[in-house]
């Protein structure tokens, strides 16, 4: 069986924004919103650090 999530931050990202998870683009609003693929991949990146 696969792993859950890939090592690669971006790839989660994109998976997100297929599932409809995460907007393809980021509005730039002043504090960012909950569907902001800037945050999604921010998330991503400190998921794999602590994973590592």
């Amino acid at each position: 069986m696969g792993k859950k999530h890939a090592d690669d931050p971006r790839a989660v990202v994109r998976k997100l924004m297929k599932a409809g998870k995460v907007k393809k683009k980021c509005c730039r609003s002043k504090d960012r919103c909950k569907k902001c693929p800037v945050l999604a991949l921010k998330k991503a990146k400190a998921g794999v650090a602590k994973a590592a």
